[in-house]
């Protein structure tokens, strides 16, 4: 067995570890060493294009883990008071929008958009007061931001309803019998106790949304996320450069991961009293 699992782990690190390796080639074939040089992040961090995409990754990044973190948080305190057959219903819509394939989500998202827009659009022109002003939705940074948003926030809820189910209730009935509001309770009790989870959450989620690409390449619309123009370079051919900004977003997702592990596990180390 142990063979066995040292086989998987080297089929599955081996490629990702040679395309780390090739990154510092100092030539220009992306498949023959000829000497180590860091050349190509340089060129990498210099590409006006790499920069503008990281920017875009980034910041759809930031702000759908936001939302996902704000707004599943918020669903995960509320399912711990649902029981039953309802309970099962929702367990069940929140643990299939993490199974259901990548390329199924674009694509339902992107109907759902082009949908949406065509019956908002002409509502728009019909009711805004100037008719050359009026605005048009279209597929962007908006559509990125609520598709990274929705599919994330299953991955919070998650999260943070193992960390709620795991909480000592009875400081919250404690403070409810001292007089406390229920706000009062949950900023003095309820959020110092899920903060690692809600973190590591949030971490998980600006991960996932990062290095998207199925979902992002269908509701991108005009904009060019980082996943977007790797694959768009990888149709030109494999460079060193391509290699060095692979292992730049690599090197950033496992610190990412790193850190949410480790908060997770720091959350729940038991204090002493």
């Amino acid at each position: 067995m142990r063979i066995y699992a040292l086989a998987v782990y080297l089929f599955l690190y081996i490629p990702i570890g040679i395309i780390a390796l090739f990154s510092f080639n100092s030539g220009r074939a992306a498949s023959q060493f000829t000497g180590f040089s860091v050349q190509w992040y340089g060129k990498a961090l210099s590409n006006r294009f790499v920069v503008e995409a990281f920017q875009t990754s980034f910041a759809v990044a930031l702000a759908s883990a936001a939302l996902a973190t704000v707004f599943g948080t918020m669903a995960a305190l509320a399912l711990q008071s649902v029981k039953g057959r309802v309970r099962v219903a929702f367990d069940a819509l929140i643990y299939i929008a993490v199974m259901v394939p990548g390329i199924v989500i674009g694509i339902a998202t992107l109907i759902a958009l082009v949908t949406v827009f065509d019956w908002l659009n002409p509502l728009l022109a019909a009711i805004w007061p100037v008719a050359e002003a009026t605005p048009q939705l279209s597929l962007g940074y908006g559509s990125l931001i609520a598709a990274h948003g929705l599919f994330t926030m299953a991955l919070v809820i998650i999260i943070v309803r193992a960390r709620v189910a795991g909480m000592d209730r009875s400081l919250i009935e404690a403070s409810a019998d001292l007089g406390a509001t229920p706000f009062g309770t949950f900023r003095q009790v309820t959020l110092p106790q899920i903060a690692p989870a809600i973190l590591a959450g949030f971490l998980l989620a600006f991960t996932f949304s990062f290095d998207d690409f199925i979902i992002a390449f269908f509701v991108a619309g005009s904009k060019t996320t980082l996943p977007i123009y790797i694959f768009s370079s990888i149709r030109r051919g494999v460079t060193p450069e391509v290699n060095a900004i692979g292992t730049m977003v690599l090197t950033i997702s496992l610190c990412l991961l790193i850190t949410a592990q480790a908060i997770l596990q720091g959350g729940r180390k038991p204090t002493k009293n």
